[in-house]
């Protein structure tokens, strides 16, 4: 099991955000957000661009601080929380003469430490996850001449080496052909259906969201609205609270 047994506490609070608000230089993107996560849940987050998704994420994950506001975390143990983060877009200089492989590798550093060797262990572990991400057949071919659905399906693996609570991805599919989405989006989703595990998924792609996700948060000018897909994304609610037109 790449990210360990099913997940006992699901349907429990996992993260809870109140009154947060989030930015850049003190001047807030979004402000007054107030929602939770449960653990095990699926989670879909929407929104135009430049509405404050990634910013958002970014704030969770903890690489910038929020603005103003709370953020709780509570694992079942009371340690950190370990996030699995599949970025937008990764700078592919450093990476050009690494492997897929080695890419994946980059997720146990935070467990081993910089400038250690690798046990044999982690680097089995990290060949389970590249199988399970469907990534094994090429993951010794150099990550830069990988094909888009290929460089996502690595870095879900080494997401999933971190051996994360939460999986956070972030338009994961953007730039992958219809295919190649498709097929990643079923992984994701058997993930969550087999391990339980806690997922955050930064996405444009209704039609994905209401097969795959369970909740939705959606950023629209300056406000957050949450709920389960099935009400959220009914035409009437949509047009409704976003002023859409539906056809």
């Amino acid at each position: 099991m790449v990210a360990g047994p099913p997940n006992p506490h699901m349907n429990e609070p996992f993260i809870t955000i109140e009154d947060l608000a989030i930015g850049y230089n003190n001047q807030p993107v979004m402000s007054g957000i107030s929602l939770s996560v449960l653990h095990g849940s699926f989670t879909a987050i929407l929104g135009a661009n430049g509405s404050g998704k990634s910013t958002l994420l970014k704030t969770l994950l903890g690489l910038q601080p929020p603005i103003a506001g709370q953020i709780r975390i509570e694992t079942p143990t009371g340690a950190p929380v370990a996030f699995g983060y599949v970025p937008q877009t990764l700078q592919l200089e450093p990476l050009y003469l690494l492997s897929g492989f080695h890419v994946a590798l980059m997720g146990v550093y935070r467990r081993i430490g910089p400038g250690r060797r690798i046990p044999q262990g982690e680097r089995a572990f990290v060949r389970e996850c590249l199988q399970a991400a469907g990534a094994e057949g090429f993951a010794h071919q150099r990550f830069a001449e990988l094909s888009g659905g290929q460089k996502q399906r690595v870095l879900i693996a080494r997401a999933l080496a971190t051996r994360p609570d939460v999986l956070v991805l972030d338009e994961p599919t953007a730039g992958v052909d219809a295919a190649a989405t498709h097929a990643l989006l079923e992984f994701i989703s058997q993930l969550h259906e087999e391990r339980k595990l806690t997922i955050l998924l930064v996405t444009h792609d209704l039609p994905l969201v209401r097969k795959h996700a369970h909740q939705v948060i959606w950023l629209h000018e300056g406000l957050i609205v949450t709920g389960a897909v099935a009400d959220l994304l009914s035409p009437e609610r949509m047009a409704a609270l976003f002023e859409l037109e539906i056809g």
